[in-house]
């Protein structure tokens, strides 16, 4: 892939709110850079709206009732490429040899525009050439009975996926043979769901946006809602103003959670005017969100400890009618948070007693708190043990199932919950197998699939010879990216359902099939008529989704349309009605109310405007685990099975401040993150108006004290060199910026960093990469490399 270098590119220092008149401007840019400014601003205005679409962006819930405008700036860029004037035709494909389009980089890929039908790649000439639907099911239908086992199939899922595509996907992979369902959610927050699920009974979160109303305080930990759910910041914004506290952690100055102008407000656009968001901004070091965890459960149990009427309620630290009724194990937790000493919880934090001690009294002042996470968190090797540490804090103070409290993970894609819900999961429960089977007549398969991690080795070892993803860029968002391409290259076949080019349409298996999809903005006509499909955003809330633009070519089939198409072309005596369920996308979910608990009367609900809540038991307190209460998880600060200096799985053990003597520097510590111009890998410029970066993707932001320490400069080039038990990983030329991080921490953008993450680097039991802590060194590049 073509390396950028420019030295002259400028970094400015963004000292304006975040939102306000930048965003409504680089809104109207993205419309214009995808030709889309006839047809974009009516299609944003039908965006997040009951009889519209769902934005194809992040999973922010809408407000109920709507408002006129429910998009942000990012979701217009979203909107926008969906909705570009420009196209990828077989012309294309025909003056584009494979190997040139695999030296350009993502933003080219993505910048050219909508597939319009489905191609196959023919290595006689290395170029993509037409092949009609009915040949292409054939094909792949041919490949996936030619395996010796079902499970030589890996069967790949996006977040974007509606729920009636996500059905059928996993009801055909299943009576396929397989549980072989990678998603994307293997990659982001399965350790939410892992934590969640042992602790309360439930992997999802338990707050509504009511309950932002009503919170006295919301804890936000590593997360960037200004890039990545801009819509966010209106809730924080109108917590803010009515004096919710808002206590941030993050281990960058992020903008927008400092100060946001709203564009829908005529008083602060016009006015000139903001809002302060958060009321404590606190920068850990990576990593540290444990330690700050059990710092401030100290605080709240050092108070409980020293109350004189312990068993008072009101003011009390603990809420102990809850932790009785509700809760076990709060003797070992509290055991384990008073042995766990200050000087331990501030080396592995980062910060001071008195600055835990600040966000714990906000936290005790608080009658109802929420606790909202991201990728930052999850995004770790004991990323599970952090989140259950989280849980623990709000079960303290019996923060879960009252009005205004509870934890919020905050998830990407816009239905990457919902995937999950409607059965998109490599270890399906037994009572959810006997269900589909009882539905559909069938005997689904038992045993556990591959999850992400688990398919990229199968591919590489030869036992993964299939590869079918529903939507995604699987090869530019996985870790170790020299490894996860030769295994996909070492597929027998790869096909990609998509909507635009991108980066794993390049590194394909020996046969490569593109089949181009429908979009969210377009009108979706089956033999029924117009269909509409449904969605679950972040708090659990199900609603329809129906397009209003023409389809980008008359070639384009819905995903419903493909996943029962191929079903039956390669399972023609199933017995599964694959496309009459398709005419009338009612009848899918007919079927989904008869198996999923919580959809009955599916088709009458959704139709509801706003749609409908996912019953949520620990809502009522209910919490639906093994012994019926939630748990209090003791986890140590210090991983002693890993400490001194010990490596596990390649991940090192907790970085020291920077040297300040000669001698060999020490390992810096990296996080990956979003520019401000991309939305997980899809890259939609080289900006990051709120880090000041214009024009470049290869920067790498790192602290004035590591500069020092390091004998490097502002703006100086380095080689980022990963190290881990099995060698080094190399991420070439990266351009220094100095900015507000806490010392031995940098940060980059992925997926220019994934390169450095190997694939056994994953959070414990989740298998989630660990792409939020990198051990790494700097390696300075002489000017003329």
């Amino acid at each position: 892939m073509a390396e950028h270098r420019d030295d002259e590119a400028p970094i400015r220092p963004y000292d304006k709110p975040a939102g306000g008149w930048d965003a409504l401007k680089a809104s109207w840019q993205a419309l214009r850079r995808q030709d889309a400014v006839l047809r974009g601003p009516g299609t944003l205005l039908r965006t997040n709206q009951p009889t519209g679409f769902d934005c194809p962006g992040c999973a922010w819930p809408d407000r109920n009732p709507h408002s006129t405008f429910e998009f942000c700036e990012n979701g217009v860029k979203a909107v926008a490429n969906e909705s570009t004037g420009k196209r990828v035709t077989a012309a294309f494909f025909a003056e584009h040899p494979v190997a040139w389009l695999a030296e350009q980089s993502d933003e080219f890929l993505e910048a050219q525009g909508r597939l319009t039908e489905p191609m196959v790649y023919d290595p006689g000439s290395d170029r993509y050439v037409p092949i009609g639907w009915d040949a292409a099911f054939a094909k792949i239908a041919a490949a996936l009975n030619a395996l010796a086992s079902p499970d030589e199939a890996i069967f790949y899922t996006s977040g974007r996926t509606s729920n009636e595509a996500a059905f059928l996907y996993q009801l055909f992979v299943r009576a396929y043979g397989t549980n072989n369902l990678p998603d994307c959610s293997n990659m982001c927050h399965e350790p939410s769901g892992v934590a969640m699920t042992e602790q309360i009974g439930s992997g999802k979160g338990s707050v509504t946006l009511d309950d932002f109303e009503r919170a006295d305080a919301i804890f936000v930990f590593g997360q960037n809602p200004g890039t990545n759910h801009p819509r966010m910041l209106g809730e924080l914004r109108r917590a803010a103003k009515r004096g919710c506290r808002i206590v941030v952690f993050n281990p960058l100055r992020e903008r927008g959670l400092e100060r946001f102008t709203d564009p829908q407000s005529p008083a602060e656009m016009l006015g000139g005017g903001s809002t302060a968001i958060a009321s404590h901004y606190f920068q850990p070091r990576i990593g540290g969100d444990l330690a700050v965890a059990l710092g401030m459960a100290k605080v709240v149990i050092e108070h409980a400890d020293a109350e004189s009427e312990p068993h008072a309620t009101e003011g009390a630290a603990l809420d102990r009618a809850f932790i009785a009724a509700n809760t076990q194990g709060y003797d070992d937790f509290a055991d384990l948070v008073r042995e766990t000493a200050w000087p331990e919880i501030e080396r592995e934090s980062g910060l001071s007693r008195v600055q835990i001690a600040q966000a714990a009294q906000v936290y005790l002042d608080s009658g109802a708190t929420i606790l909202c996470w991201g990728m930052g968190i999850t995004q770790h090797r004991r990323s599970v043990a952090t989140l259950q540490t989280f849980l623990g804090l709000l079960l303290l103070r019996g923060n879960i199932g009252k009005p205004g409290a509870g934890p919020c993970p905050v998830r990407g894609h816009s239905n990457v919950q919902g995937d999950r819900t409607m059965g998109i999961y490599e270890k399906p429960s037994p009572t959810f197998l006997d269900r589909l089977g009882a539905e559909f007549g069938f005997a689904p398969p038992r045993a556990d699939g591959f999850d992400t991690i688990a398919a990229i080795e199968a591919m590489r070892d030869g036992h993964g010879r299939v590869f079918f993803a529903m939507g995604g860029n699987f090869a530019a968002a996985t870790p170790d990216t020299a490894l996860t391409h030769a295994a996909l290259r070492n597929c027998a076949l790869t096909v990609q359902v998509s909507t635009k080019l991108n980066r794993s349409h390049v590194v394909h298996g020996r046969e490569a099939l593109i089949l181009p999809c429908l979009g969210r903005t377009e009108i979706d006509q089956q033999a029924g008529g117009l269909q509409a499909v449904t969605v679950e955003d972040s708090m659990s809330m199900v609603h329809l989704s129906s397009g209003m633009n023409a389809p980008a070519s008359t070639t384009l089939l819905s995903e419903p349309a493909i996943v029962a198409r191929l079903a039956a072309a390669t399972l023609p005596n199933s017995g599964i009605p694959w496309l009459s369920m398709i005419e009338d996308y009612d009848r899918i979910r007919d079927r989904i109310a008869r198996v999923i608990p919580g959809f009955e009367d599916f088709n009458a609900r959704v139709r509801h405007p706003g749609g409908f809540h996912l019953h949520h038991p620990c809502r009522e307190r209910v919490f639906p685990t093994p012994s019926g209460k939630a748990r209090f998880f003791a986890h140590a600060l210090v991983d002693r099975m890993h400490s001194a200096g010990e490596t596990v799985g390649g991940a090192s053990a907790p970085i020291d401040p920077p040297a300040t003597s000669s001698g060999p520097k020490p390992l810096l510590q990296l996080m990956t993150v979003r520019s401000h111009d991309q939305y997980n890998t899809t890259v939609y410029g080289n900006d990051d108006r709120y880090r000041g970066v214009h024009g470049l993707r290869r920067v790498c932001f790192i602290s004035r004290a590591d500069l020092d320490a390091q004998g490097l400069a502002d703006g100086e080039h380095v080689d980022l060199v990963s190290v881990w038990h099995d060698g080094e990983r190399v991420a070439p030329d990266f351009r220094l910026i100095a900015y507000d991080i806490p010392p031995g921490c940098l940060a980059a953008y992925f997926p220019e960093t994934n390169a450095l993450v190997p694939l056994d680097h994953h959070a414990e039991r989740a298998r989630t990469p660990a792409s939020k802590s990198i051990p790494v060194r700097l390696q300075r590049r002489s000017v003329t490399a």
